[in-house]
């Protein structure tokens, strides 16, 4: 291959590098939207429940219906939410491999190897599952944390209103 044609393909696969960069960067930011708005809408559930329940305890049936209304619309959008979060989130991931292998593509080439050559075998990293795994229990702490600061709140309301 000649110096003018590689430095061409170089060039090629640095914009090609940027560009996967690019949408590596919106699938994370569609992904953490995505997990902003399963939040709020977690949140909303709750209110949701919660006033359905007080409208119970008052006999407000107009109220219930509507709570009702509210948890299950709710509901289906949380649904939704957590497939879309899943798919995101594993968008994130293939889009990062795929991205490191561009990289690696581009040093070799780079370094005057042939970037087609099927790299050699690499060990996975051990550590990619447990960010993985990381991830997950933070997220899932995170809720905790949301969820135990919404009862607290629950309970000072009530505590306010005398109940």
């Amino acid at each position: 291959m000649s110096d003018q044609s590689s430095r061409a393909r170089a060039r090629l696969m640095r914009e090609a590098l940027v560009e996967a960069k690019v949408g590596l960067a919106q699938s994370r930011q569609a992904r953490d939207a995505t997990s902003a708005q399963l939040d709020r809408e977690r949140t909303e559930l709750a209110t949701v429940r919660r006033r359905g329940q007080l409208a119970t305890a008052i006999n407000d049936g107009e109220t219930v219906r509507l709570a009702a209304e509210f948890e299950r619309k709710h509901s289906e959008r949380i649904a939704v939410l957590e497939r879309k979060l899943t798919a995101l989130e594993q968008e994130v991931v293939l889009v990062e491999r795929e991205t490191a292998e561009m990289s690696a593509q581009l040093r070799k080439l780079a370094a005057g190897g042939d970037p087609a050559a099927p790299p050699p075998r690499e060990e996975p990293d051990p550590l990619a599952e447990d960010l993985s795994e990381f991830d997950a229990l933070r997220r899932g702490a995170d809720r905790s944390a949301r969820d135990a600061d919404a009862e607290r709140r629950l309970a000072d309301l009530k505590r306010r209103m005398g109940k």
